[in-house]
């Protein structure tokens, strides 16, 4: 599903609206109060270009978003990156641009921050993945970049998270690396 100038044809649309109903009704555990057509009517309102480019390139990346909670003060859905384990199409990126620029040699193709908001969205917090991890188990053979705050990251570091021995460990790395087993799962609000 390819789109131009982030806006998606009607078919695409209404593919990625098929795919991302099929999952809400498949996981009912993660959304048990909403209804799915209103999800659905907030995700083709008019003027929500831009969210649909982002869910899609959530999708195309191996996220597969799909609807966590509904914020009750502005009426939006929040989608979070379910895949099992780290998205396939966000591994083997350091930290963020700074991390890209450090590095001389053997550099990853792109920074975790930087494919973020080249695609809409933001990358989970550490309380985001406390949460996500409540609806299931997630990263048990993976790990995914997590926001770090900026005074870890001054110092050179970033933080990142995984789900092991039934625990939820939050570590520390230097920006810079990348592992093909390490990606970022994001947050979008429509």
């Amino acid at each position: 599903m390819k789109a131009t100038k982030n806006k998606l044809s009607a078919a695409q649309l209404a593919e990625l609206v098929s795919t991302l109903k099929t999952r809400f009704e498949k996981n009912m555990n993660r959304h048990k109060a909403l209804e799915w057509s209103a999800v659905e009517a907030r995700i083709c309102s008019k003027g929500n270009d831009e969210k649909q480019w982002s869910l899609s390139e959530m999708e195309r990346t191996g996220g597969e978003p799909d609807v966590v909670e509904m914020d009750k003060k502005t009426g939006e859905y929040i989608f979070y990156d379910c895949a099992a384990e780290s998205p396939s199409g966000r591994r083997s990126f350091c930290y963020d641009a700074e991390a890209l620029a450090s590095r001389k040699e053997n550099k990853p193709k792109d920074s975790a921050i930087h494919a973020a908001g080249s695609m809409g969205i933001e990358i989970l917090a550490e309380e985001q993945y406390r949460e996500l991890q409540q609806l299931g188990k997630f990263d048990t053979k993976t790990s995914s970049w997590i926001s770090t705050p900026d005074y870890i990251r001054k110092l050179g570091g970033a933080i990142f998270a995984d789900h092991r021995y039934g625990t939820i460990f939050i570590y520390h790395n230097g920006a810079e690396s990348y592992y093909a087993g390490r990606g970022f799962r994001g947050m979008l609000r429509v």
